[in-house]
């Protein structure tokens, strides 16, 4: 096994401490933990977070008093026409 040495800022290191002792575990333990969860666990080819896991807390966040929204065919096609006029460019 390799050796690293990391330097911390306090209180991260304070609470990898108090994790240690909580689990009865060495803190070495703790940081290869999280470095496997963070590296080796991750299926092939995900770069990250998905858009939707970055937004998930916003999700529903904002009431705008319809209930159909989603299934109103009138409000998207409304919507889709707005949005092709706002892309189309103008011609001179």
């Amino acid at each position: 096994m390799e050796g690293i040495s990391v330097k911390l800022p306090t209180p991260l290191g304070n609470a990898l401490a108090a994790e240690a002792r909580r689990r009865n575990v060495t803190q070495s333990t703790i940081v290869r933990e999280a470095l496997e969860r963070c590296l080796l666990d991750r299926p092939d080819g995900d770069s990250g977070p998905s858009c939707a896991d970055l937004v998930r807390d916003l999700v529903g966040s904002v009431k705008s008093g319809r209930r159909d929204l989603a299934t109103n065919k009138a409000l998207l096609q409304a919507a889709m026409e707005t949005d092709f006029r706002r892309g189309r460019k103008r011609r001179r």
